[in-house]
């Protein structure tokens, strides 16, 4: 396991809800991301409280979270160590309502 494959993977497994995207929660730097936010927010997340990966501040955790997950996209959300998907199947979920069951009382 590399270096940033590791970091990627501490970071999951040390937080309930991680989101790997470009930018940050307060400034999204391209609209999935922005999307997952919003999506996120609709669900009761604080993202204060949402540890958020800016993938454009670090090439090899860019290319190692599509590796870790084996999902070529980012964004990509983690729920309780979990890969849950992109902003598509954010969408879906949340759509479905089955988003805030997975993010359930972590989220409020």
């Amino acid at each position: 396991m590399s270096n940033a494959q590791q970091q990627i993977d501490e970071l999951v497994k040390s937080n309930e809800i991680v989101l790997f995207m470009k930018g940050s929660a307060n400034f999204p730097m391209c609209g999935f991301s922005g999307r997952s936010i919003q999506i996120l927010k609709a669900c009761g997340v604080d993202t204060k409280t949402l540890k958020t990966v800016n993938v454009l501040e670090d090439e090899g955790v860019r290319q190692g979270i599509k590796e870790y997950s084996q999902w070529p996209t980012i964004p990509q959300l983690y729920v309780n160590g979990e890969f849950i998907g992109g902003s598509d199947i954010m969408m879906e979920m949340y759509e479905s309502g089955e988003l805030v069951k997975v993010l359930g009382g972590d989220a409020a």
